[in-house]
């Protein structure tokens, strides 16, 4: 016996189409970015080899991440923005997500490199140019924050918010590095180097876990932050004609975009074209979730729901 299932997707007609693809906004300064620290790499670098700083160098290996991250952000959400096709239905929207995991695992191998020469260099402590620290170190405060305000607008997704932080917490980073390199002027003590090469990478751990944790739970579609499924289920639930909300999924689309199906079970008299309508503004204004699969089932067609849970029945 077969059961029809009417099915209706979040995005036919009448149904502005929600894709807060964020990085479309910011290609401009995404370039400004990766210019911004691509120069500040390279004056780093010789810097740094010159008065023998590997705060310098190691900072340097931190912009160097962040140049690959910007750039992977950019090719991400270039990617995401291109139509789908008969292949890639979706597109390639989860570009942006595997991007970000990119960006994360990065620069914490960068940070494991870091950690191994700072304790060779307390093994083995090398004179350094205090002055030239604080110089370079204090032009890269600036580039930094300059390069920060760029994402300053882009907290709602994930590449553009990881691009903003890691910008500004390499402004601090460089502040600190000058701190450094003061101290080591004033004293003379070589030491003061691997030791604030060791906080730099303890600032870089920890401002990139939370990244890689989310982008992680991003690969493995799990629901995104701030999405509470129950009350989603529970808002569906209350819905004129709805008997039962089950097979419920949220997971991200993208790095900025939120995808949902669910089973909704109605009543035979229930108006089904309104009854979905108000589903999907629903979803979309309490919830923030754009793209919505929505299947309305009849009370007898739903008992023969194989994705109807156990408890249910």
């Amino acid at each position: 016996m077969t059961h029809h299932h009417p099915h209706a997707h979040g995005e036919g007609c009448g149904h502005a189409h929600g894709h807060g693809l964020a990085a479309a906004s910011f290609d401009r300064a995404m370039g400004l970015g990766v210019g911004l620290n691509v120069a500040f790499v390279i004056v780093e670098v010789v810097a740094g080899l010159w008065a023998g700083s590997l705060a310098l160098v190691a900072d340097a290996g931190h912009n160097a991440g962040d140049v690959v991250g910007l750039l992977l952000a950019w090719g991400a959400g270039w990617l995401a923005r291109r139509p789908p096709t008969a292949r890639y239905t979706w597109g390639y929207r989860r570009a942006t997500i595997y991007a970000a995991l990119a960006n994360a695992v990065l620069l914490l191998v960068a940070c494991g490199a870091i950690l191994w020469e700072a304790v060779h260099r307390f093994r083995e402590p090398e004179p350094v140019a205090g002055w030239t620290v604080i110089a370079v170190a204090a032009a890269g405060a600036v580039v930094n924050t300059l390069a920060a305000l760029l994402f300053a607008r882009g907290h709602g997704d994930v590449n553009v918010r990881a691009a903003y932080l890691h910008m500004a917490a390499d402004a601090a980073v460089s502040l600190g590095v000058v701190i450094a390199g003061l101290a080591i002027a004033a004293t003379g003590w070589a030491w003061i180097d691997p030791a604030a090469s060791i906080a730099i990478a303890a600032v870089i751990v920890v401002g990139t876990w939370g990244l890689f944790r989310e982008s992680v739970d991003l690969a493995l579609d799990a629901v995104p932050r701030g999405v509470d499924p129950s009350a989603i289920t529970a808002a569906l639930a209350e819905l004129r004609d709805v008997c039962e909300v089950h097979d419920l999924h949220v997971w991200g689309a993208s790095t900025s975009e939120i995808s949902l199906t669910t089973h909704l079970v109605a009543d035979a008299a229930a108006d089904r074209d309104a009854l979905l309508d108000a589903a999907h503004d629903l979803v979309r204004a309490r919830f923030g979730i754009a793209h919505a699969t929505i299947q309305i089932e009849g009370i007898a067609a739903a008992c023969d729901c194989p994705q109807r849970p156990a408890e249910a029945l």
